[in-house]
């Protein structure tokens, strides 16, 4: 395994430059992303000041709509309100998405560790993506367990049905539901054993998610994000940029 050395990211460097010397000399690194991610892609966060929840113009405010209990009793509002708002079918992978799979080809990211429900990671070409709270692309029936693609559900009028009569949950973890467990455990492994761990697109604010980083047994802990983070002291290098515009001057070398 290639180690850098913590002395070598020298300060005459810039950024982009330090961030290259860090990837190239590794080859078990792991990346840990959330909404800053896709909103390159133009899908919406939830808690900037343009994100789902500042939105007014619903009578029953976000964080309700997307809970378990109101699936549950809102069904048809539930519904509503998921594809419109949720469903981004049409975005495309970004600079961050496209080189991260890069860096998986090239034998150096082990891991994708995402709170992102689109899809984009493996739109891109990762492999080894945990979507630890679920993805839109997984829709099951809640009676037989027959999976849809989702497609089906963005076209479906109303609630959308099985062919046994069942209502289709998607695959996503609402408010009130647990992460799943072997997903948890299986990013906290990759975190545990990285050499580099990159942490993209997030402030670090949702919890149990964000809670995983502190895993992180390493010196060489990179934040990539507009703002910052309760992890900032730890880094080894924050840069308050964009994902997408940061991972694009990233040269693989192999």
């Amino acid at each position: 395994m290639k180690i850098v050395d913590k002395n070598e990211v020298s300060k005459n460097l810039n950024e982009t430059e330090q961030l290259n010397a860090i990837i190239n000399s590794s080859d078990n690194i792991v990346f840990f992303g959330g909404a800053g991610v896709s909103t390159e892609s133009g899908i919406p966060d939830f808690r900037s000041v343009s994100g789902l929840y500042s939105d007014s113009q619903y009578k029953t405010p976000p964080e309700r709509m997307l809970s378990h209990s109101f699936f549950l009793s809102h069904m048809e509002e539930f519904f509503s309100y998921y594809k419109e708002r949720i469903l981004h079918l049409e975005a495309a992978p970004n600079q961050a998405h496209i080189k991260l799979a890069e860096l998986e080809r090239a034998g150096k990211l082990r891991a994708v560790i995402t709170q992102n429900i689109d899809g984009l990671h493996q739109k891109a070409g990762s492999k080894n993506v945990i979507e630890l709270h679920g993805s839109v692309h997984r829709n099951n029936c809640l009676d037989c367990g027959k999976s849809y693609k989702v497609g089906y559900i963005a076209r479906a009028r109303g609630v959308p049905v099985c062919d046994c009569g069942g209502v289709i949950k998607p695959g996503v973890v609402l408010y009130e539901e647990s992460l799943n467990q072997d997903d948890i455990a299986r990013a906290v492994n990759y975190i545990n054993e990285a050499d580099v761990l990159i942490i993209g697109g997030t402030s670090l604010v949702v919890y149990p998610a964000a809670g995983l980083v502190q895993h992180y047994k390493g010196s060489k802990l990179i934040i990539i994000n507009k703002t910052g983070t309760e992890s900032d002291n730890r880094a080894l290098l924050v840069i308050r940029q964009g994902i997408g515009e940061v991972m694009g001057g990233v040269v693989v070398k192999l």
